[in-house]
């Protein structure tokens, strides 16, 4: 994937000098805070003896109360502002250039496709822990959006355990993990989360309120595709094999092949959606680049 020759993002918030201890950020090689390795092993546990892990299981998202989704709905204080200085380490400029991307892309595209004006997030990059308007951010959940406060969190350990234990790796691969949790922001702006978790609040079951959060995750992953779609047209950022690789990631992160490590797998509990599910929608936004295309809602 190419990133190198773009412009670097204004909306990067580094906190990984802030002394929240674990994470370590250096290219995908090293390791980090707890990490999708812990993540697995509870969830395997959780699943042999019957008992929900509350963990993130999906590659890219954070668990918060009852909520397993890769949002969090939760009633919390603001965090204050702090200053966005562009990070100037390898990783650091990599995740900038990519939400620069998104940003480019999403200010054309969400205002020709349905008529509203995007308003990016903000990215925080952390270590090991940090604070946000849904609660304590640790790297063992793994990226995600905070629709209170409206920025994406993420510990860049989570690429070294994509690569390492997940079997995914390489830059428009994690390009994916980024733009996955931009895309529930355009969730948000279009007011697909507020309602989706009213629907989980009146769902009649946990499996219903997981069918839901399913399909916020999937239309995140389509979201993603349409992102890449839109910033291949414009820049040609696609390399040779780079496609292949976000679908091996997308599948590694389907919560069957995740809970198949377990010996049991329980679609009633998926709460992401399976291999074959986050596959498909990630390649019905690439083939489409269409924002429409991704209503997991009407299926």
């Amino acid at each position: 994937m190419k990133w190198e020759d773009f412009r670097q993002s204004d909306n990067i918030e580094d906190r990984r000098g802030d002394g929240g201890g674990g994470g370590g950020f250096s290219l995908p090689g090293g390791g980090g805070g707890l990490g999708i390795g812990t993540m697995i092993v509870l969830g395997i546990l959780g699943y042999a003896l019957g008992i929900d892990p509350r963990i993130l299981i999906s590659g890219a998202e954070m668990v918060t109360g009852g909520n397993r989704s890769g949002y969090v709905e939760q009633q919390r204080p603001q965090t204050s502002a702090r200053p966005t200085t562009p990070p100037t380490d390898q990783i650091g400029r990599f995740v900038s250039a990519v939400v620069a991307q998104t940003e480019d892309v999403w200010s054309e595209i969400l205002p020709a496709q349905k008529g509203m004006r995007y308003t990016p997030p903000k990215l925080v990059l952390f270590a090991g822990q940090t604070s946000s308007a849904c609660g304590r951010a640790q790297s063992a959940m793994g990226p995600f959006y905070c629709p209170n406060d409206q920025r994406v969190y993420l510990d860049t350990a989570f690429f070294d355990d994509m690569r390492r234990k997940l079997g995914g790796g390489g830059d428009f691969a994690y390009a994916y993990v980024i733009a996955h949790e931009v895309g529930h922001h355009i969730e948000n702006q279009l007011g697909i989360l507020e309602r989706a978790q009213r629907a989980q609040q009146q769902a009649g079951s946990r499996v219903d309120a997981n069918r839901i959060s399913v399909r916020v995750e999937l239309m995140a992953d389509c979201f993603a595709g349409v992102w890449a779609a839109n910033a291949d047209r414009k820049w040609k950022i696609l390399e040779q094999g780079d496609i292949e690789k976000a679908i091996a990631t997308a599948q590694a992160i389907g919560d069957d092949r995740l809970q198949s490590a377990s010996g049991r797998v329980v679609p009633d509990s998926f709460t992401h959606g399976s291999a074959a599910q986050r596959v498909e929608w990630l390649k019905r936004g690439l083939q489409s680049g269409q924002i429409d295309s991704c209503n997991t809602f009407a299926r």
